[in-house]
């Protein structure tokens, strides 16, 4: 899994047509504005990066094959966060349980029985690499 970096001056710059509704059509105005698309992503450029979703164990968290993730290593992880996180040897996306004797990763797909949490314990080789800030879909 390598994690694309993003660089402050990246250039992912849009033109934003406006709001569109998600409801019935109504009339709107011709409502332009350039929107800086790393402004809005990427809060601490040094520290983030993208990664793309290979796997449905979190699904149900609204992370789909093919989508794309960025993470934030300067968020400090917290309960219930979704996180990039170093286990033994491999890399894994799961929701974070944190209680005062450890954590649990939790998989988010409950119409797949394959995947169950991951106890961490103390011998484990564990760290929380980084917090999950965004979710890029797929059309």
């Amino acid at each position: 899994m390598e994690p694309h970096k993003i660089e402050e001056n990246d250039p992912l710059e849009a033109l934003m047509l406006g709001g569109v509704k998600a409801g019935f059509p109504s009339p709107s105005e011709d409502i332009r504005e350039k929107l800086d698309l790393t402004k809005l992503l990427v809060k601490h450029g040094a520290s983030t990066f993208f990664f793309r979703i290979d796997g449905v164990s979190m699904v149900d968290a609204g992370m789909d094959e093919g989508d794309i993730i960025i993470v934030d290593r300067a968020v400090d992880p917290y309960d219930g966060c979704k996180a990039v996180c170093f286990i033994d040897g491999e890399y894994t996306v799961k929701r974070v349980q944190i209680t005062p004797g450890g954590a649990t990763l939790l998989p988010c797909n409950e119409n797949n029985g394959k995947y169950r949490p991951i106890p961490v314990g103390p011998d484990d080789d564990f760290l929380i690499w980084g917090v999950v800030t965004w979710v890029v879909k797929k059309a």
